[in-house]
């Protein structure tokens, strides 16, 4: 037996504390083990498969004459829609098979939900120009999705080319609440909403800029500002859903046309040239916090 053995301390006797990067002994699974990572992956999916859910929920209800309720499924869309792309940020999931998966969402929800809407409400009794306003909608939908898929814009974050097919849908929902459907047997809402169906289909496919809502940035200094414009809009809304929505869309709708000027002029018109003519044929770029991490094909 060594009398004189130097004494053997550990981690914590010595004020040591665990290298960054590694588990203590006896600790719990580790949050960033593969199963857990997959689990995080899968969050933002399953919120797009609600938008999805919501949307044919919408397509159901418009079969069965239920236009509110339709209208009702596709703004609960919206709000799917608007958080399965923050969450996938925030959990730094962002993948370009959310991006595709959103897509095949949107197209339910957005084009052919809002489309079957307004044709079995509204333009059924036109005949062929009944249908063919609302495949136009569709088409114009599907158009403005692939395109936004396919342009591969440094500028995508901060404004939409074109009219975002979410609030095209989302107008046409809230204005059918509005209306209600003692409102629906007007003859005058047919003529109403063919227009609104080419004007929403045109600003769709066409190259007006308009402001992403992701990007807003509220001051320090004007946050209280901010709180109480919330609250009154939370008042608002609770009161007036159906006239505060529509009244929404219809702004967020002509902001593009009067502001698209200024939004250009602010973004850059050297840099927007240079985007718009780069395309997902020649690299995939997915924007992931500011940073594009390019994925060449063929390597």
């Amino acid at each position: 037996m060594v009398e004189n053995a130097p004494e053997i301390k550990t981690d914590s006797e010595n004020g040591m504390q665990p290298v960054e990067g590694e588990r203590p002994m006896g600790a719990g699974p580790d949050d960033r083990s593969p199963g857990g990572r997959r689990a995080v992956y899968l969050l933002p999916n399953m919120i797009t498969t609600l938008a999805l859910f919501s949307g044919f929920i919408s397509v159901v209800a418009s079969l069965n004459g239920e236009y509110i309720k339709a209208s009702i499924a596709i703004i609960v869309a919206g709000l799917f829609d608007a958080l399965d792309g923050r969450i996938a940020r925030m959990t730094k999931t962002a993948s370009l098979f959310g991006v595709q998966y959103d897509s095949l969402s949107d197209i339910i929800a957005f084009g052919m939900a809002p489309a079957l809407l307004m044709y079995t409400a509204v333009l059924k009794p036109l005949g062929r120009f009944g249908w063919l306003g609302a495949f136009l909608f569709l088409a114009c939908g599907a158009l403005r999705l692939a395109r936004y898929n396919v342009q591969a814009q440094k500028v995508g974050q901060n404004h939409f080319t074109g009219l975002p097919i979410p609030a095209a849908a989302g107008t046409v929902a809230a204005g059918m609440l509005l209306v209600g459907d003692e409102g629906l047997k007007s003859g005058l809402l047919e003529i109403l909403v063919i227009l609104a169906v080419y004007m929403l289909s045109f600003l769709m496919i066409s190259t007006i800029p308009y402001p992403s809502l992701k990007q807003v940035v509220i001051p320090r200094r004007k946050a209280f500002q901010v709180l109480a414009g919330l609250v009154v809009c939370l008042v608002l809304v609770a009161n007036y859903p159906a006239h505060f929505l529509f009244s929404f869309g219809v702004t967020y709708t002509i902001l593009g046309p009067v502001l698209g000027g200024w939004i250009l002029r602010k973004l850059g018109s050297e840099d927007a040239e240079k985007m718009e003519s780069f395309t997902l044929e020649d690299e995939d770029i997915l924007e992931v916090e500011g940073e594009e991490v390019v994925t060449r094909h063929g390597s």
